[in-house]
């Protein structure tokens, strides 16, 4: 017969231990250790519906298909993708709550529905509020099928039915199966039932979206090896009050991660812009001190970005340091190569630095960029009008180079700039296009504020 098993999983990490700790041995994480019970059941070889047997084969005697991707109505997720949606891959799509994750399901929906059987799983939503949504989006509904469920036991028969090729879940965090006695949204709960999905898509070639809550830190909510699971991770970005909506794919088997698509959300749902660097570029009508465009990369795509700095004199014993949409370890380490090798002085100045229209820069060639925003604000000098800037600094002062130069410079290019100080190396020659290569951080300044 079997019996209840009882053990203490972290809601942080999935770690299992068999008594109550007070602090996780796997994570360290405090209090997190729950009570959970599951039934141990006997099993046996064959009983899972997904077992094939399965021998070693030599790695290049296995047939390997040319890998065909499906459009999914949206060029940007496409893009994100790495080129389209491809057959039995597992796709988890986290964001905050309102963004628009929901939007974008019924949207991705729509589009695969016209060559694809798709089905759509709402587990916090009843149908009819699912229809209600398809129908102020407009959206073309006569082919995609709903079902409110969120029992594990009952979806998998419905999917068995139904044998559909494209299966979207929102969200997984609701889902629950009979096996295990813990809440939806437990850590045993999210892992079971997303760990069953992903075999059924790699079983079946199903393609599956799984919708995740975030943390107030951000994260996906769940244990961390729900990112692990499945193929691709894609964040769902957006600032308050903003229309413009980021999706970043974290991980992807299919193609490059920290690819980037930008959407505006409207009326009719999410639209796409097709040319984000117009959209993250200066309004000024003259050039400003403290403003300085970047050519950073996205994955594949070059994009231009206004970096904005304000540094004033502060009334605080210890001044201020504010980074928005940029890492404040990098910034304090800019400060420091500004005051050793820039002759500059902020220990006595409030420094603000923004990348605005609310992307986030991560990439080490935003460096230049920042400094002499830094630098330009401090100094009360801008940059002359036209000109782009990118390159990494060393601690020892010298810039460094980074990769695609050839791409940001005809990024700039196309969108009118005549002018980048950029690390030195080979760069493409364009007509009408000036490069000023810097080999240090001294370079740069005079490349940059010499009239």
């Amino acid at each position: 017969m079997s019996r209840d098993k009882a053990l203490f999983v972290c809601q942080e990490c999935g770690g299992t231990s068999p008594k109550w700790l007070g602090r996780c041995p796997d994570c360290g994480a405090w209090n997190s250790l729950v009570e959970q019970r599951s039934e141990r059941s006997q099993v046996r070889a064959g009983s899972s519906a997904y077992a094939v047997a399965s021998s070693p084969e030599y790695l290049n005697a296995i047939a390997v298909d040319a890998t065909t991707r499906q459009h999914t109505g949206l060029g940007e997720l496409d893009r994100v993708l790495g080129g389209g949606l491809v057959a039995g891959a597992a796709i988890l799509l986290g964001g905050e709550p309102g963004i628009g994750k929901s939007t974008l399901m019924l949207q991705i929906a729509e589009g695969l529905s016209r060559s694809q059987r798709v089905l759509y799983v709402t587990g916090e939503e009843s149908s009819a509020q699912v229809a209600l949504r398809a129908r102020r989006l407009r959206v073309q509904a006569e082919t995609i099928r709903v079902v409110a469920e969120n029992r594990w036991e009952l979806i998998a028969d419905i999917l068995e039915a139904e044998k559909p090729s494209v299966v979207l879940v929102d969200s997984i965090q609701t889902l629950y199966s009979d096996s295990l006695q813990s809440a939806p949204g437990s850590v045993a709960q999210v892992r079971e039932c997303a760990g069953r999905l992903v075999r059924h898509a790699k079983a079946t070639g199903a393609s599956v979206f799984l919708v995740g809550h975030v943390t107030k830190e951000g994260a996906i909510a769940g244990p961390r090896v729900l990112e692990h699971m499945v193929d691709t991770v894609l964040y769902f970005e957006g600032e308050a009050g903003s229309p413009y909506r980021l999706i970043r794919a974290i991980k992807n088997r299919f193609g490059a991660a920290n690819e980037l698509g930008v959407f505006e959300m409207q009326e009719k749902g999410l639209q796409e812009v097709r040319n984000p660097s117009r959209l993250f570029l200066s309004q000024h009508e003259r050039p400003v001190p403290g403003s300085v465009v970047l050519a950073t990369q996205e994955g594949t795509r070059p994009l231009l970005v206004e970096v904005q700095a304000l540094v004033t004199p502060s009334p605080l014993a210890n001044p201020r340091r504010v980074a928005i949409g940029l890492d404040p370890n990098r910034l304090s380490l800019l400060l420091a190569i500004l005051h050793r090798h820039g002759g500059s002085f902020f220990f006595d100045q409030d420094v603000f630095v923004n990348i605005a229209g609310g992307i986030r820069v991560d990439e080490p060639a935003a460096d230049l960029a920042v400094a002499m925003a830094l630098l330009g604000s401090f100094r009360n000098r801008s940059l002359s009008d036209g000109t782009v800037v990118f390159g990494e600094l060393g601690l020892a002062g010298e810039v460094r180079p980074v990769a695609a130069t050839d791409t940001r410079l005809a990024e700039a290019a196309k969108l009118g700039f005549s002018r980048a100080i950029l690390p030195r190396g080979e760069h493409p020659r364009l007509a009408g296009f000036t490069t000023l290569p810097c080999a240090r951080f001294q370079d740069a300044v005079d490349a940059a504020f010499t009239d």
